[in-house]
């Protein structure tokens, strides 16, 4: 049987969830036995990070050089983060398309991909609704999911300590001119090295991004959180640019003696066990969330929206509590769960939760991206 091939383009600059999804799916079909092509970009250096196996990596300095890249017959391409327009077009013309929506759409607005791909594959039946919702397709009908992908470890015996709090965005003069002044504030400000603290320790694993809301969450809640002085709260992720942290730091104000920013960490793994809980953002611009997915194989319970996509990959009292958007409820129920939490300290173990979290096995996963190989390959 000759091995099917896929090719894969992800040219994002920096890493995110969709460049760790990128590769667990790349080896969930190097598992199903298809051979993969992943065009990456030429200045990522966090590629290096991941472990490929079989699979080819080829650094391309931009998406004018995949169609040149592209010999034999013609092939389905797998897109996974924004490519130009005017590439998809001439890609398109030979291949088709098959664009990975790794974001929910909340707005208008998307990645030309989403347009211009012959056939969308949605990460979570949240985001295949609101794609539906556009007026987007055709859709592929079973949601990928995803899986808690810990392979990137840390060296044996490393600890965790702050580490670079921003990606810049040099589009910006701001953040231009703030990029050449940080390095020179870190290297005269004493590193530190992490330790729990006392009490309940909440936690924030994930890039301090707009889509995440956190500004607007915390707007909310750190005044409520700021009755309960036995909860802290650690937030492990770099900003994407200046102002998602300065807006964050603002709404973090009523608890700032609380708070700790810890930066970008290489191995997750480390961090889930020190908390007692992880905090996600606001629901509605998240597609999946790979960090509740994570949390939850490493044992640490999930604090969500009660609200899609966090429906689909929290199981309440198993892996974790919901709580009422608190901008319906100005955080009234987000108080008496806090409340609860701090007078109850015994928590729920996700691991325990063996049915729900099958569904984000790498089995599960690898057999149901067998199926979409399987949807691709067929005659159209």
């Amino acid at each position: 049987m000759i091995p099917r091939r896929i090719c894969q383009i992800n040219l994002s600059a920096a890493l995110g969830g969709a460049e760790v999804y990128t590769h667990f799916f790349t080896q969930a079909l190097l598992a199903t036995g298809c051979e993969t092509e992943l065009f990456v970009c030429e200045g990522a250096a966090y590629w290096k990070s991941f472990e490929f196996g079989s699979a080819r990596v080829t650094p391309v300095r931009d998406a004018g050089e995949i169609a040149g890249r592209l010999s034999g017959a013609p092939r389905w391409l797998v897109v996974h983060a924004p490519v130009p327009s005017i590439d998809l077009d001439g890609l398109r013309g030979r291949h088709r398309l098959a664009g990975f929506a790794h974001q929910a759409l909340y707005n208008h607005q998307r990645p030309a991909y989403y347009d211009l791909s012959h056939l969308l594959v949605p990460v979570s039946q949240y985001v295949k609704t609101t794609l539906a919702r556009e007026g987007l397709g055709p859709i592929y009908p079973e949601p990928l999911l995803g899986v808690a992908d810990l392979s990137r470890r840390a060296s044996a015996g490393a600890s965790i300590v702050d580490r670079p709090l921003y990606d810049w965005d040099r589009n910006k003069l701001r953040d231009r001119v703030l990029s050449w002044m940080y390095p020179l504030w870190r290297a005269i400000t004493p590193r530190q090295s992490f330790s729990r603290r006392p009490g309940l320790t909440l936690g924030i694993v994930s890039r301090i991004a707009p889509l995440k809301q956190f500004a607007a969450q915390f707007e909310l809640l750190a005044p409520i959180l700021a009755a309960f002085p036995q909860v802290s709260l650690e937030i492990f992720g770099s900003g994407v640019g200046f102002r998602p942290v300065r807006d964050l730091r603002r709404a973090l104000a009523p608890i700032a003696d609380r708070v700790r920013f810890w930066g970008e960490q290489g191995d997750v793994a480390m961090i889930y066990p020190q908390l007692d809980y992880l905090l996600t953002g606001l629901p509605e611009r998240e597609a999946l969330g790979l960090n509740v997915l994570e949390a939850q194989t490493c044992g640490t319970p999930v604090l969500a929206v009660r609200a899609p996509p966090f429906t689909e990959t929290v199981a309440e009292g198993e892996t974790g509590f919901f709580y009422t958007d608190p901008r319906e409820d100005r955080g009234a129920d987000f108080r008496k769960l806090m409340q609860r939490l701090v007078t109850a300290p015994d928590r729920p173990d996700p691991r325990l939760a063996t049915a729900h979290l099958e569904r984000f096995s790498m089995p599960a996963f690898v057999a149901r991206v067998g199926r979409l190989a399987d949807h691709l390959a067929a005659p159209a």
